[in-house]
């Protein structure tokens, strides 16, 4: 695929580099209660500095509908970032017009400053060019750091890279690295883990994966729904009758491709969906009429576990089973720390993402051992499903018009 432009051999001494973040990040009462992407950000903004640019920043927060909303300010982003950073963080209480313009003009060069939320203006999601122009007059260079809002095609992700100099940031050429290395290009055997409720959320997924990979898991719900399909009872068990057809045209693909559907040979099953709820093992073929599926068993983990050490990378995208209720966590559980003990022996490349995976291997303790987890989410379940991604494709196509210039 076409190179992104980086920032890594560019003068922006004495420069304004504009910059789009997604820091939209959890807040309560006015006081921002996770600060894990402000964090990942800060390193950015003290390189530019460092070099001598002056940073200002772009950011939406919530969906405050194109309104001005004070609860949807990004002031407490800007405090907090001036926390992690160490240095002021200017903020400026509209992101275009007088406000901005005049507050920019005022600060020295090497300063940061945060605009209010782009989203306060309607030409933001409407992906207005007018819109864009006012934004572009805050810098000389504009910056794409933001791959999580990367498939809306909105004023400060698309429209505005055409009106100016752009660049990708380190995050966002992070990001794509990672998931080029586990779906475009991956070392075989590779094996994606796709798990969650409803098959009808990740329809496209499935079908994109099972053409890229050498394996791929089912778990979850999903799982249920792929077992009925192949006529196994799955009594109460969360399954969705409707996708029937599309799971068993999933399958078929799948073996065109060459690709192996891997699916529970065993469940953890229990009458009512509770943490306190008597629960046992059945074999698949053995699950009685009033019994929910709630996890896979501990053979199936143990079959997963085998295909993870023949391989060289896993995307892992949905947990194995209800994981947020302790007894059925064992096979997600399980399947982490294996899948983190095999890269951190540098057998296996582990690529994340979506939130419950995320909250699944931050339960199991093994998040920090994977290669990479994404908390991208829309634009991660995108990708996954083989689609362009607006913000990288307005990256990618100027970048290549340059080249070709």
């Amino acid at each position: 695929m076409p190179s992104l432009p980086s920032l890594d051999d560019v003068d922006v001494a004495g420069k304004k580099v504009l910059i789009r973040a997604d820091l939209n990040v959890p807040m309560q009462n006015g006081v921002v209660t996770d600060s894990t992407r402000i964090k990942r950000f800060a390193p950015t903004v003290d390189n530019l500095v460092r070099r001598g640019a002056t940073v200002v920043i772009m950011t939406h927060l919530g969906r405050p509908q194109g309104e001005a909303n004070p609860h949807y300010s990004t002031q407490p982003i800007a405090l907090s970032l001036s926390e992690v950073l160490g240095r002021q963080v200017t903020f400026l209480s509209d992101c275009v017009g007088p406000v901005s313009e005049l507050g920019l003009g005022k600060l020295p060069v090497g300063s940061v400053a945060m605009l209010e939320n782009v989203r306060f203006h309607r030409g933001e999601t409407g992906n207005s060019r007018s819109f864009a122009l006012r934004l572009s007059v805050h810098g000389d260079i504009y910056v794409n750091d933001a791959f999580s809002c990367a498939h809306r095609a909105h004023a400060s992700t698309h429209a505005i890279a055409q009106l100016m100099p752009c660049h990708a940031g380190p995050s966002l050429l992070a990001e794509v690295q990672a998931l080029e290395t586990a779906l475009a290009t991956p070392k075989r055997p590779a094996a994606a883990l796709v798990g969650g409720a409803k098959v009808s959320s990740k329809i496209d997924v499935l079908r994109n994966l099972c053409s890229k990979v050498d394996y791929l898991i089912i778990g979850g719900g999903m799982a249920n729904t792929f077992l009925a399909a192949n006529g196994i009872d799955v009594g109460r068990s969360l399954y969705e009758p409707g996708v029937l057809a599309i799971a068993q045209s999933i399958m078929a693909n799948a073996e065109k491709s060459s690709c192996k559907i891997v699916l529970p040979v065993d469940v953890m099953v229990a009458n009512e969906f509770s943490a306190t709820a008597p629960h046992h093992v059945s074999n698949i073929a053995e699950i009685e009429p009033l019994q929910m599926a709630l996890d896979s068993g501990p053979a199936s983990a143990a079959m997963i576990i085998d295909i993870l050490k023949t391989c060289k990378t896993l995307l892992w995208n949905g947990p194995l089973g209800a994981f947020e209720l302790e007894p059925f966590a064992a096979a997600t559980n399980a399947v982490a720390r294996a899948a983190a003990a095999l890269t951190r022996s540098g057998d296996l490349i582990t690529v994340a993402g979506g939130g419950d995976t995320v909250a699944a291997l931050n339960g199991a303790g093994v998040a920090d051992d994977f290669t990479y987890i994404s908390t991208a989410g829309g634009a991660f379940l995108e990708w996954l499903e083989g689609r362009p991604l607006p913000g990288i494709e307005i990256l990618r196509s100027n970048h290549k018009q340059r080249l070709g210039a």
